[in-house]
C-alpha cells in the first residue's frame, strides 16, 4: 500500500510518498514560493537524481497538481496512475480541543481546522488548503488528518492550564496544547523499542533539538508534559523564538520602545532566542558554535544558556515523572551535534546519566550513546515525521 504524506506551509508544500509494505520512500519532493513569483518543484524519485519543474503555483491546488504529474511522469515518476496512492495524510497544526488523535478528514472535520485558524495563524490554513486540493486532484481517496497538537492532548489539567481566570479558558481554549507532537510521538515510542523498555510503563524524555525546539515527557508513550504551549513561543531557546520569558518584559520593552503587542511578538518570534542573545550572530546553532570558538562571548552565553534551559526541562521532567527510564535526543541538533548532547547530559550526573563519548560520536544514527553503566539509558533517534503521519493514515484506513 502506498500513502502520499503532504505537508503545507503558506508557500510551500513538502511531500513523500511511501510503499508502507516496507516503510521506504519511493519519491519526496518540495514546492517553494507557492503563489510568489520564481515558484518551483523540486522532485527526488529513490535512487535517482532530483529533478527541478520551475513552473508558475498560484495556489495550492496547481502545486498538488504539479506533484501528480512528477509522481506519474514517464522518465521521473514512480506510479503509473494515481489508483495505486491508497490514502494521503496531512500533518495539520492545531485541532483545538477537538482533536485528541488523527482522524479520517470529513467537512466536520474541515470546519474544526478553519475554527483553529487564529490558534495556528500561519499553518491551519495552509494546511486546509494542502487537504482540499487533494480532495479536488484525487476525488474519492481517503484525506487524514494528522495533528501535531494531538500528543499533548493526553496531558493532566495540572500540567496543561495556566494560571490564569478559568473564563479565558471556557470562552477561548487557552491551554497548553504542546507542538512538534507527532515527532515526539514517533521518537518516543521508537525509544521504548529500540531500548526494549516497558511499553506501557517506561518514562521517556524527548528533546526535539533543531531551530524550533521542545522537550516531552511521557509514560508509556502517552505526553504527559512538554514544553512548548498555546503556541511554539513557550519552553526552550531557539533559533529566533525567546521561550519562557517573564510576561513583565513585553510590557516594559513595548513602553519603552512605542511599540504596539504585535511588533513586541514578532521580536519574540523572528528576532530573539540564540540570534538574538549572540547580537544577531545566526539563527543556526552551527553559525553560533563556530562563533563561540572563535571567542564571540556572546555566542558563547547563547549556546550555554540553550544547552543549561534544556538540561532544566530534564530535570523538571524527571522530577515531575518521579523518574525516567530514556532520554532520546532527535531533530537537528539533537540528531547531529555530540557537543550538544554532550553539555546537556554533563549536569545530569546526579541521576547516574553517564555518556560514552565513543558512542556519542555520531551523527544521525539510532544508536544508545550512554555508558552500559548509566542509570539512564540516552539514545539518539532520528525522528520521521513522515512516517508517522503515513502509519497513522495506514492504521485509519484499514479500520
Amino acid at each position: 500500500m502506498k500513502i502520499l504524506v503532504i505537508n503545507c506551509g503558506s508557500s510551500s508544500l513538502k511531500y513523500q510518498l511511501i510503499d508502507m509494505d516496507h516503510e521506504t520512500v519511493i519519491a519526496k519532493g518540495l514546492c517553494e514560493r507557492i503563489g510568489i513569483a520564481g515558484s518551483k518543484l523540486t522532485h527526488t524519485p529513490a535512487g535517482k537524481d532530483k529533478v527541478v519543474v520551475e513552473k508558475d503555483m498560484p495556489n495550492h491546488k496547481v502545486a498538488i497538481q504539479l506533484v501528480m504529474d512528477a509522481l506519474q511522469d514517464p522518465n521521473h515518476g514512480v506510479i503509473k496512475s494515481t489508483d495505486e496512492i491508497s490514502a494521503i495524510g496531512h500533518r495539520v497544526l492545531h485541532g483545538g480541543m477537538k482533536f485528541y488523535k488523527s482522524t479520517v478528514v470529513t467537512e466536520e472535520v474541515k470546519q474544526v481546522i478553519r475554527e483553529c485558524f487564529d490558534l495556528g495563524p500561519l499553518h491551519n490554513p495552509a494546511n486546509l488548503m494542502g487537504i482540499e486540493a487533494c480532495e479536488a486532484a484525487m476525488p474519492g481517496k481517503p484525506n487524514v488528518a494528522v495533528f501535531d497538537t494531538a500528543f499533548g492532548m493526553s496531558m493532566p489539567e495540572k500540567a496543561y492550564k495556566y494560571a490564569i481566570p478559568e473564563e479565558y479558558f471556557e470562552k477561548y481554549s487557552i491551554r497548553r496544547y504542546g507542538f512538534h507532537g507527532t515527532s515526539h510521538m514517533f521518537v518516543s515510542g521508537e525509544a521504548i523499542k529500540f531500548g526494549n523498555l516497558d511499553p506501557e510503563k517506561a518514562k521517556v524524555i524527548v528533546c526535539h533539538l533543531g531551530n524550533g525546539a521542545s522537550v516531552s515527557a511521557s509514560i508509556g508513550g502517552k505526553c504527559v508534559d512538554t514544553s512548548m504551549g498555546l503556541t511554539p513561543l513557550e519552553g526552550l531557546i531557539m533559533g529566533t523564538r525567546s521561550g519562557d520569558i517573564d510576561p513583565a518584559v513585553l510590557q516594559f520593552i513595548m513602553n519603552k520602545e512605542g511599540i504596539d503587542i504585535n511588533e513586541m511578538l514578532t521580536i519574540l518570534n523572528k528576532k530573539s532566542g540564540v540570534l538574538g542573545m549572540s547580537g544577531g550572530v545566526s539563527s543556526d546553532f552551527r553559525d553560533i558554535e563556530t562563533a563561540a570558538k572563535e571567542g564571540n562571548h556572546l555566542a558563547e552565553v547563547a549556546l550555554e544558556a540553550f544547552f543549561y534551559r534544556v538540561t532544566k526541562y530534564i530535570g523538571a521532567y524527571t522530577a515531575a515523572m518521579n523518574g525516567v527510564d530514556a532520554i532520546a535526543f532527535t531533530a537537528g541538533v539533537g540528531e547531529n551535534d555530540k557537543n550538544a548532547r554532550k553539555k546537556i547530559c554533563e549536569n545530569l550526573a546526579f541521576m547516574g546519566v553517564k555518556i560514552d563519548d565513543e558512542a556519542n560520536d555520531v551523527r544521525g544514527e539510532r544508536r544508545v550513546i550512554s555508558a552500559p553503566d548509566s542509570a539512564v539509558k540516552v539514545m539518539l533517534i532520528p525522528t520521521n515525521e513522515e512516517l508517522a503521519i503515513a502509519r497513522d493514515t495506514l492504521a485509519l484506513v484499514h479500520e
